[in-house]
């Protein structure tokens, strides 16, 4: 009670305030309206506007002043840092919070990644609130590394920095009221449940929002969307690396209806986050594209808590943490310093020093495990004269379904460069099973060599995409060497890499070490011929098999739309 009398005393007036940002442009993200005040900060927290005595004054000069942004769904995993690189990734893009869902490293470590995750937490600056995993593994149609029933959901629901139940992905179970998987939605109680609709309408929409699932981050059309919004779902709009949303879906915000949206981003690798930014891009976009610059910052901030009803976050407001960005152009964002509980953490274009710690990756147990995998098990033996080819869509996670005459010699279906039609395969690596699922996929532009990878959603397994057998079985004994990773492989030898020694998801390099080495290998993909913008992004979601239409697991081809695997061959 001492210290709220003293942060009380000090709201008044009655002693020092340890900050005054003075003269500064506030975007109030409450009022909705932009106005020129000062703002006082004691022991981290808004004490809130005025012209306070402080013990350090900042002059601001007209600076334009905006709550901290908020990222509303990430799977922190696809930037492939550990937390503390994470949030160096991300504070300097003005990002202090985020609500992730943690469950790529689940899906592969199960409650052992979750531990790991919260332990990290109390190492970074950044706040960061969880959402558990809730489909580990996420459908019957893969192998996992672990799963999590819903009686350890119930147990960790408790822990104060879950807000929620994580993305609900196998919506047919949800539709068609599986047991388990309710039980597990019902794990959330009071606190929010993260949906995971891609393409669900009418009834089955409703079946799934009835299930107390009320936010969703799929939608990749305004009609798509717009039901969802009619029905009362919270809509995330996302703009990641592979999955650009943002453009087609901010038709439908209106000023009457913007505080039912948030921005997150879902996956974003460490190139785009050094060259891009992370919500900033968000804002920016959005502003370019027309959209009320106030309603882009609600939109970034103060929706989002609001939604997952965080603690203290989201606004400038008194006793919330004095986490604030502060902009010579809040059009363009043009970001002069980012401040968290008070204390500048970037500043004059640079990092300032920090306090954060490393969770040992020692404590995370390994995650190589494959069973024994040959040359000759690369082989897909001709059954039929047409088969089924996974088509990439361009900004998309969604896949069409390309049906083509196959290229057969000797009995073996080939690649076919000249169509850009790759084979590609998932071998199974938590259980030892010695499982490889094989399809073709076009798209991803190769001439040459193969590329591979642990991040493989949603169950991790390894990918390996290429135009002849050579070059891919040469990237799984690489990439097994690496104890997990990705490689670029031209003529057996490996041409870029990058390695991934936790849980075959994370990086022990920093942010920008990890950012270089990713750009290295689009770039030998770009050797190779490939012509996909994001092609390890794109690598790892031809393996979601929650998402339609055609997706490969070590269980083999995935027609999404049946949930059955189906065969390569077209009778």
């Amino acid at each position: 009670m001492r210290e709220f009398l003293l942060k009380l005393a000090a709201a008044k007036g009655d002693i020092e305030a340890d900050l005054l940002i003075k003269d500064a442009k506030i975007i109030n993200v409450l009022s909705g309206e932009i106005h020129r005040e000062s703002v006082a900060v004691y022991d981290g927290r808004f004490l809130g506007f005025g012209e306070y005595k402080a013990k350090t004054v900042f002059d601001a000069k007209g600076l334009y002043m905006s709550p901290g942004f908020i990222d509303g769904h990430i799977h922190f995993e696809s930037t492939m840092l550990t937390l503390p690189q994470f949030s160096r990734a991300v504070l300097r893009c003005g990002t202090t919070a985020a609500v992730i869902d943690p469950h790529e490293i689940a899906n592969v470590l199960g409650l052992d990644g979750i531990r790991y995750v919260l332990h990290s937490i109390n190492q970074i600056p950044l706040d960061l609130f969880v959402m558990l995993p809730s489909c580990v593994p996420a459908t019957p149609l893969e192998t996992s590394g672990s799963s999590i029933s819903h009686k350890e959901l119930h147990y960790m629901i408790r822990e104060e920095r879950v807000v929620g139940i994580g993305e609900m992905m196998n919506f047919p179970a949800v539709i068609n009221g599986d047991r388990e998987v309710h039980e597990r939605i019902a794990a959330a109680k009071w606190k929010k449940v993260d949906g995971h609709a891609p393409g669900i309408t009418g009834t089955d929409l409703n079946a799934y929002i009835f299930s107390n699932i009320d936010s969703d981050h799929e939608s990749t059309t305004a009609a798509e969307a717009l039901e969802k919004l009619r029905k009362g779902m919270h809509i995330l709009i996302r703009e990641g690396t592979s999955e650009r949303n943002l453009k087609d879906l901010l038709p439908i915000v209106t000023k009457e209806n913007a505080g039912r949206f948030s921005f997150a981003t879902d996956d974003k690798h460490p190139d785009d986050l050094l060259n891009e930014g992370h919500i900033d891009h968000c804002l920016r976009k959005s502003i370019s594209l027309g959209m009320d610059p106030v309603t882009a910052f609600q939109m970034a901030t103060v929706n989002t808590a609001n939604h997952y009803r965080l603690k203290n976050v989201g606004a400038v407001k008194p006793r919330f943490w004095a986490d604030f960005v502060l902009m010579s152009d809040y059009r363009t964002v043009e970001i002069e310093a980012v401040f968290k509980k008070g204390h500048p953490v970037f500043q004059d274009k640079k990092l300032m020093d920090f306090p954060q710690k490393e969770y040992p990756a020692s404590a995370v147990r390994g995650a190589m495990n494959p069973g024994p995998v040959r040359p000759e098990d690369f082989k897909i033996t001709a059954d039929g004269k047409k088969i089924r080819v996974i088509d990439i869509m361009p900004d998309q996670v969604v896949t069409g379904e390309h049906i083509t005459a196959a290229k057969i010699e000797n009995s073996e279906v080939l690649p076919d460069i000249d169509r850009d039609i790759l084979k590609i395969i998932v071998i199974e690596r938590h259980k030892a099973t010695g499982r490889i699922g094989k399809a073709f996929v076009r798209g991803l532009g190769l001439k040459r060599g193969a590329i591979g990878s642990t991040v493989a959603h949603d169950a991790h397994n390894i990918v390996i995409a290429g135009t002849n057998d050579e070059d891919m079985y040469a990237a799984f004994r690489r990439i097994k060497q690496l104890q997990g990773g990705m490689v670029v492989m031209d003529r057996q030898q490996a041409i870029a890499e990058l390695p991934l020694p936790v849980g075959g998801l994370l990086s022990t390099l920093s942010f920008e070490e990890t950012a270089r080495k990713l750009t290295d290998l689009k770039e030998g993909v770009k050797q190779l011929g490939g012509t996909h913008p994001s092609p390890f992004m794109i690598l790892s979601f031809l393996c979601l098999s929650p998402i339609p239409k055609l997706k490969v697991t070590d269980l083999g081809l995935i027609d999404v739309d049946r949930f059955e695997p189906v065969s390569v061959f077209v009778q």
